[in-house]
This record gives structure tokens, sequence and C-alpha cells, in this order.
């Protein structure tokens, strides 16, 4: 009886031993080196029908991120040559989303409202300025003092030609490549 009792505590304490030794092994660092990389951002604009379906409207932004994909490709390429290393594999590559942009029409801005339907752009943050914060910027502004009236003759008045309104759609994405 004391031997079966002698050699249970013998496997127990060996037991106990052999999974120290396992933890300390797999918690030892490893000497694997991160593999150096050269991270961009590609962008780049398409033009896009100013009152676009949703399909019309996912084809521009998938067009938009393939030339934004080429231009930073194209960006990592100059980087690495200029560095002296040759450009690998990418890495990661993460959508950064886009926008939507456009001009022409009546507006005296030049900008004009987007009327078509919006593509995936990704879930990016937006920064937007708060109203609060809007309303006391213009709260400290200085009074304007009215100048007195002019008499002006009286223009003829005459009809502007309402300007072609052009859109374009905006894409971004980053990269990053291996480098060797």
């Amino acid at each position: 009886m004391r031997n079966a009792i002698t050699a249970t505590i013998a496997v127990a304490a060996g037991l106990a031993i052999t999974s120290t030794l396992g933890v300390a092994a797999a918690e030892a660092p490893t000497a694997t080196t991160p593999t150096p990389t050269v991270s961009v951002d590609g962008v780049a604009t398409v033009p896009i029908a100013q009152g676009a379906n949703l399909t019309a409207a996912t084809a521009a932004y998938r067009q938009g991120m393939a030339a934004a994909e080429a231009d930073g490709k194209s960006k990592a390429e100059f980087l690495a040559s200029n560095a002296g290393v040759t450009l690998g594999a990418p890495q990661s590559i993460v959508e950064g989303g886009g926008s939507i942009e456009c001009r022409g029409g009546e507006e005296e801005s030049g900008y004009t409202e987007y009327q078509g339907e919006q593509p995936d752009f990704g879930s990016r943050p937006v920064t937007e300025v708060a109203p609060e914060a809007a309303g006391s910027a213009r709260s400290t502004r200085a009074p304007s003092v009215r100048k007195p009236a002019v008499k002006h003759r009286k223009k003829k008045t005459t009809a502007k030609k309402a300007a072609a309104v052009t859109c374009t759609l905006s894409a971004e994405v980053s990269l990053a490549y291996a480098i060797s």
C-alpha cells in the first residue's frame, strides 16, 4: 500500500513539473522578428452620374477603390525603390471610405447636392462640429456696420444659363506591403 501511495505521489510530482516546463516553453520569447513593411494611402476619383442608382453607384465606388489600390501600389513601389528595398506582397488592405461631390448647376457656391443613391462607403468615422459650437462661433463675431445706400442704375436682368452638373466619387484605400 505504501508503494502505491509513493508511486502516485511520484507520478503527480512528475506531471506537475512537466506541465510547468511546458508552460514556460510556450511563454518563452520567439526569435522571429516582424516583417518590415511600407504603409501608404491610395486615393482616386471617378465620375458618377448625379442621379445614379445603387447599382451604378456601387460600380463607381468599386472602380474608385481599384484605382485607389493602384495608386497606393504605385506609391509603395516608389518608396521601396527610393529606399533601395524590394516591394513584396500586401500584408494588409483597409477600405478607407469615400465621398461624392457635385459641382455646377445654379448654386452660387458652385456646389450642388448629389441626387442619387449612396454606395456602401464602409464605416470610417466622421467628425462633425457640434451645433452648439457652431452657434457660439457665430456669436463671437463683431457686429457688421451698415454703409449708406448708394443709388445705382437699374440693370437689365438676364436669365443665367445653368452650368452642367458634374459629380465625382472619391475613394481611399490604406495598404501595407512587405519589403525586403
